[in-house]
């Protein structure tokens, strides 16, 4: 494991941080403006370090590598070229290399992914929207959720020499609308077909979902796929109707979700999901104290990714539950104006909006 950038803190101060969880914030650069896809490769540091932040704010010794590695031994959904998961994984990462033509990548492209989609639901059989989103649930309760399992599934795919990441979910795949309420992988194509949507909340790995957020075109914005035969998507439109003359991004325009904006989102469903934060969970109803670690966790989640707008405005609804009503409308205002740069207002943002400039119900 390689060894994190020096931090320029002394070490005292650090050693305070390390007990409140803060240190892998601190030490892990974020680079999000350079809209640099996140490095997720099986083995590889920053997934090593999400999983041990996960570990440690459970309680839960071990390593998150060591549980899938074995995992992967008694799933029963055998990988061809390795007895190990990383065996298995670079062989492989060499078939493809060696493969001659696109049409023969591609081919082991897609047999990868389908693999990974099924190694995932068979290693981790139930989801979890309150605790799947944690590396530690895997082991202990065998829970994933979709953040979760995008990351592993982009990173087995990294891993095997394939180009992936992750992508918001904006528009399911019948078309019905959300506030980015899910998270796919995508692998793309290596002979320059386009991009697949792999996700194992679907019961078949290619998915065709209509609408996802991702960097293009100089910022974080709202798309939508369009889809070829096979599901592949060819290319990618801008919801605010912006873009290239002929309308269509290819895909090799689009950019996944940056390292920043990955471990924003995981803060994000810590914050969603804390005890008696801004959903009530576990409680039925928000408490003081969970409406603390919900503001905790999301002004975390903007530090590392500044442009993450869901982030931004569940803010406002936080700081509205605590009866911040000044703090509220100034949070939601932001929240808009991030959406609207991005190319898309949800029913909810535009709802949140009309309240903070007086027009909806207090």
């Amino acid at each position: 494991m390689s060894k994190p950038p020096p931090s320029l803190l002394p070490p005292p101060v650090l050693r305070r941080l390390a007990g409140l969880g803060l240190v892998l914030m601190l030490t892990v650069p974020v680079a999000h403006g350079a809209a640099a896809p996140a490095d997720l490769s099986f083995g590889g540091p920053n997934v090593q370090r999400l999983a041990a932040e996960s570990y440690a704010r459970a309680g839960l010794s071990g390593r998150f590598q060591t549980w899938l590695e074995t995992a992967y031994t008694r799933a029963g959904v055998p990988l061809a070229g390795g007895a190990t998961l990383k065996a298995a994984l670079d062989a492989r990462r060499a078939q493809l290399a060696a493969a001659r033509t696109p049409a023969a990548r591609d081919t082991l492209a897609r047999e990868t992914a389908a693999w990974a989609h099924r190694f995932i639901k068979k290693a981790v059989p139930k989801f979890s929207l309150e605790r799947g989103f944690e590396f530690a649930s895997i082991p202990r309760t065998g829970e994933r959720q979709c953040l979760l399992q995008s990351v592993i599934i982009a990173g087995l795919l990294q891993r095997a020499g394939l180009d992936a990441g992750l992508v918001m979910v904006w528009k399911n795949m019948s078309g019905q609308e959300s506030n980015l309420g899910h998270v796919t992988s995508v692998l793309r194509l290596p002979g320059g077909a386009g991009d697949l949507e792999v996700d194992a909340s679907e019961p078949e790995p290619f998915a065709t979902h209509q609408g996802v957020l991702a960097w293009a075109a100089g910022g974080v914005r709202f798309l939508s796929p369009v889809f070829g035969p096979g599901n592949v998507i060819t290319g990618y439109t801008r919801a605010d109707g912006q873009g290239p003359a002929q309308g269509t991004l290819k895909p090799a325009g689009l950019s996944f979700l940056s390292l920043g904006y990955v471990r924003s989102q995981f803060d994000y469903y810590r914050a969603e999901r804390a005890p008696g934060g801004v959903l009530g969970t576990g409680t039925g109803q928000s408490t003081p104290a969970g409406l603390q670690a919900s503001e905790r966790e999301l002004r975390r989640a903007l530090t590392e990714a500044p442009d993450n707008a869901l982030a931004t405005g569940v803010l406002g609804t936080v700081l509205r539950k605590q009866g911040r009503v000044a703090e509220a409308r100034a949070q939601y205002l932001r929240a808009a104006k991030l959406y609207a740069a991005q190319g898309h207002l949800p029913a909810g943002v535009q709802a949140n909006l009309a309240w903070a400039k007086g027009q909806g119900r207090s």
